[in-house]
């Protein structure tokens, strides 16, 4: 590869094929696992994990490929696994508030979608998170307006370095905003400004310094300064003015309704209730409006309709009932919603946000984003730790709860790991950083729990699209129910429009939307604040009908640290014994042949020189030493070899049954010796066997390589169902297999990389050790952080529990809808029953949905 083009740094996942031309990419996939180098640059028409590239060396910053002033002299790096846009977009994700049920998430996208030069939105109602790809900047300049005009409010997500976000102090007007913008906007170094006057937030994406910004600012009055977490969200403060306005239309709705009766003038009653319709409608019928627009049919059109329908027939009460019980549902609403979404924002309040580092003999406080690897991080007794990383000063014990879920503080020393959001609980420490704040621990936690919460769970799919057929059909019904029977000379028209704007009413089925998410995303935030990642809802439902979980012994049951029991020399002394099984076993990456070694280089003894070393799969290891074949393996190994064992079988045999693993030390001439390595049963197995069963798992199943003696001694210390011994890793693939051919759903738990295969087998992947490994991370359906067994019973526990939830709220739902359907044709069903219905039966859900943020680990 060329130096003037394609130069990659060391980290970089992709090289480029080249072909004597320089880009030359066409619109074809490229794969990003191996584009050779050669002398050449980017006439790749490979396929780089399934995003299109248009053209070589015009991408944004916040995609894979940078601009540079000459072609293709990239850094190319490794494109994320979950990217939805193409590379020749630009993407821009947004934070939106407001948002009461998924229909008001439908009306955004088709509203959207309609801008010029936008080619993808998607917006997530569960994380309130909204994606837009464009052509280009100035694809989304209108992005903003547009959503404020469908009535919710927007924030941009802090999209890259230069983008911060600031408080501005001393802003008594939308003027001052706009004064502050317009002064920015004159900076060539500020590319963009948004000053939000209701938050006194400040976000500017600028070239110049922090300090020149603040500079400017207090240039016009004003005094800003940089809020450094700017990816925490804000509470909308005009919340309290909402509900102001509503205490007070409601007011009027009561002076209204009394005066009606006390023969004062109807034109004034008429005035109070048309005050409240206005007060309480504006923002639903400008909502409306804009849906309408976007041929979007969301509750705001419905409830817009009902409420000048009843104003048009003169229903004047209704109506303003309509509008006030649709705002102070959708507030409701809104304040019980924010409690799911807080699951995920407690968990970036974890992490400090500045860190004392050490420069030389001082100690300087720098943002988290500012430091690099390699850097040295102070931390004092009750601080939390800024960043991932390795200690290399002092001792302590640390307070993992927030990453793990373990209540009991882990003592550590030099040399141990400790994770972001962790909490430093007694001596003073130093720690290497190992990991910059954006690859830390707890964010990817935070980015794994926001992508669960955007994953669609298979019965939420198929509510929405029942929603999808429903409500426009019965929307058309309520349109036939009030033109077809008075034009037949069934009734007035004015009881039949009633009649149709309650079936109007009727026909937006929020409660039942809003029925699953809510549930699921209620579950997956008490889960990862209890140290499980739970990747989707479909996991979710999964966990919650397993009946049969298989356990991979070692490391997952047990310690997976065996320790040497016994040594047995019958033809030499020990130490002898040891030196051959040491030279036998070094180059071994067995468990047990690790233990073995790890005990003979504690005693000090010396290895012999040994040659020709031999894996033996699934037996042992073989090597040559004093120009002799020697051997270090199972019994199976030595029978094979037809050597003579006398008493030896019957010895193996009575150490197997203790549940100890042997390793024999021989040639093809005589036996040894005979080492006993045993591996411990962790202390949180039996508790948490015994939980599953008690919360109704009646399969507990152990897979091991070991002899029949080991496991089944294991087995009965553990408490397990029944066990599978002497297995390879294609054997545990064929154990799942026979539960499941059995019926039983099945989850299978491992470390997420030797057990690979039966985890994909299984019904449900658990990894455990999280926060050790990333692989498990990545490779599992659900994760549990801590190295143990503790929080597996909650785990199904909850998932059972959200099961249970979304049933209850489904069945609700359509319960409180078809009594609402049934009592209109009789006229039972007045307009303001209608609302209080659906709205009510959607707070009821909600509420029904935040009991699983309360169930305890």
């Amino acid at each position: 590869m060329s130096d003037k083009c394609c130069n990659s740094n060391e980290k970089e996942l992709l090289t480029i094929d080249n072909n004597k031309d320089c880009c030359n990419i066409q619109d074809e996939k490229v794969n990003a696992t191996n584009v050779k180098e050669t002398d050449s640059c980017c006439s790749s028409k490979e396929s780089l994990k399934g995003l299109e590239i248009k053209s070589c060396c015009s991408e944004k910053e916040d995609e894979t490929i940078t601009e540079t002033s000459s072609c293709c002299s990239n850094k190319v790096e490794e494109i994320p696994h979950n990217t939805t846009a193409s590379i020749k977009g630009e993407k821009i994700e947004y934070r939106i508030y407001g948002m009461d049920c998924p229909s008001c998430a439908l009306s955004i996208e088709k509203g959207l979608s309609g801008l010029n030069d936008i080619q993808e939105v998607k917006v997530n109602y569960n994380t309130a998170k909204l994606q837009v790809v464009g052509k280009n900047s100035s694809s989304f300049d209108n992005v903003e307006n547009e959503v404020k005009k469908l009535g919710y409010t927007i924030e941009p997500f802090k999209q890259n370095k230069n983008l911060k976000t600031y408080n501005v102090e001393g802003m008594d007007c939308g003027s001052c905003a706009k004064s502050i913008e317009t002064h920015l906007n004159t900076i060539p170094t500020v590319k963009s400004v948004s000053v939000n006057f209701s938050t006194g937030k400040m976000k500017v994406e600028h070239e110049n310094s922090v300090d020149n910004i603040i500079s400017e600012v207090s240039k016009i009055g004003f005094k800003a300064s940089l809020l450094t977490n700017s990816n925490k969200p804000t509470e909308i403060t005009n919340n309290k003015e909402g509900y102001g306005l509503i205490t007070f239309s409601g007011i009027l709705i009561a002076l209204g309704f009394i005066s009606s009766y006390n023969g004062i003038s109807p034109l004034l009653t008429t005035m109070l209730y048309a005050t409240a319709i206005v007060i309480n409608g504006y923002k639903p019928v400008k909502s409306a409006y804009y849906a309408i627009k976007s041929r979007s049919l969301d509750m705001n059109v419905l409830m817009s309709a009902a409420a000048i329908g009843a104003a048009i027939i003169g229903e004047w009460f209704e109506g303003a009932t309509v509008v006030w019980l649709f705002a102070l549902g959708t507030a409701l609403q809104n304040r019980s919603i924010e409690q799911t979404r807080k699951s995920i924002r407690n968990l970036m309040d974890l992490a400090p946000s500045e860190a004392w580092i050490k420069v030389g003999s001082e100690l300087v406080k720098k943002p988290v984003d500012d430091v690099s690897v390699g850097e040295i991080v102070v931390i004092k007794p009750g601080d939390r730790v800024p960043l991932d990383g390795e200690i290399i000063q002092g001792e302590t014990s640390v307070n993992q709860a927030p990453i793990t879920g373990e209540s009991i503080p882990v003592d550590k020393i030099i040399g141990d790991t400790v994770y972001a959001g962790t909490i430093n609980e007694s001596g003073s420490i130093e720690i290497r950083v190992t990991k910059l704040v954006e690859d830390t621990t707890i964010s990817k936690i935070i980015h794994l729990v926001e992508e669960a919460q955007e994953q669609k769970a298979p019965t939420q799919a198929f509510i929405d699209k029942f929603a999808s057929i429903y409500t426009p059909i019965v929307f058309v019904l309520a349109l036939i129910v009030i033109v077809l029977p008075p034009l037949f000379g069934f009734g007035t028209w004015g009881e039949w429009i009633y009649k149709g704007l309650a079936l109007l009413v009727v026909a937006c089925p929020c409660a039942l939307v809003i029925s699953t998410p809510v549930a699921i995303v209620s579950a997956i935030g008490n889960a990862a604040k209890n140290g499980v990642l739970i990747k989707g809802g479909t996991f979710l439902e999964t966990a919650g009908s397993i009946n049969a979980i298989a356990f991979d012994k070692t490391g997952t049951l047990t310690e997976g640290k065996p320790k040497v029991f016994e040594i047995d020399a019958l033809a030499m002394s020990k130490d002898d014994l040891i030196s051959i099984a040491l030279t036998l076993e070094d180059y071994s990456t067995h468990p047990i042949a690790k233990t073995i070694v790890d005990y003979a280089k504690n005693k000090g003894v010396q290895a012999k020189n040994g040659e020709l070393f031999k894996s033996i799969v699934g037996k042992g290891v073989q090597a040559t030493i004093d120009g002799e074949v020697h051997y270090a393996g199972n019994l199976k190994l030595f029978e094979e070899m037809n050597i003579f064992l006398g008493d030896v079988k019957a010895k193996v045999d009575k150490i197997q049954s203790q549940g100890k693993t042997v390793v024999i030390i021989g040639t093809q001439q005589e036996i040894m010796g005979i080492i006993s390595v045993s591996d411990t049963i962790r202390t949180m197995t039996v508790k948490a066997l015994d939980g599953l069963k008690q919360v109704g798992v009646n399969q507990v199943v152990m897979l091991t390589g070991d002899n029949e003696g080991t496991a089944k001694m294991i087995s009965k210390e553990a408490n397990v169902n029944r066990y599978f011994a002497e297995l390879l890793p294609e054997d545990k693939v064929d154990a799942i297999k026979q539960l499941q051919n059995e019926g039983h759903k099945v989850a299978m738990v491992g470390d997420g990389i030797n057990d690979a295969p039966a985890l994909a087998t299984a019904n449900l992947g658990i990894a455990m050790g999280g926060a050790g490994t990333d692989t498990a991370m990545e490779t599992a359906d659900i994760v549990l952080m801590a190295d143990n067994l503790e929080k597996l019973p909650h785990t199904i526990k909850l998932s059972r529990k959200a099961l249970a939830i979304i049933k209850q709220n489904i069945w609700f739902s359509l319960i409180v809808k078809s009594i609402a359907l049934a009592l209109i044709f009789p006229g039972w069903l007045t307009l303001w029953l209608a609302v209080l219905s659906d709205t009510g039966a959607a707070i009821i859900v909600i509420l029904n949905a935040l009991r699983l943020l309360k169930v305890k680990g």
